[in-house]
């Protein structure tokens, strides 16, 4: 499967993740997304620069729904619930996010 951006051919996965985690950008970002009907706000974007953070900075951890709450209800500086993150990301925080933003496909049952 591949994605055509910008004259190129983007290699995906069958499930949609980028072969190559250096192909991304924001750009690529807003154009995965929109092709899932996301427009990407501030909201999105801190999910993504969290998931981001995580993957390539703390040890390429893909936190799970739960770990994602936490940590976004202290960027936002209110108590969030799981349907907030549901109303960003329809097909799972953790994994439509992650695809959006150029992370391979999580392969964890639970945990972290």
């Amino acid at each position: 499967m591949a994605i055509e951006f910008e004259g190129k051919t983007i290699e995906t996965d069958s499930n949609g993740y980028l072969a190559d985690h250096t192909s991304w950008s924001e750009d690529l970002a807003r154009f995965i997304a929109s092709q899932e009907h996301i427009e990407l706000g501030d909201k999105h974007w801190d999910l993504i620069n969290f998931l981001r953070d995580e993957y390539f900075n703390n040890g390429q951890k893909q936190p799970n729904t739960r770990t994602i709450l936490k940590a976004m209800s202290t960027e936002w500086g209110e108590k969030i619930k799981q349907k907030d993150l549901y109303d960003l990301f329809p097909g799972d925080p953790s994994k439509q996010g992650g695809r959006i933003a150029g992370l391979p496909e999580s392969r964890r049952k639970g945990g972290y």
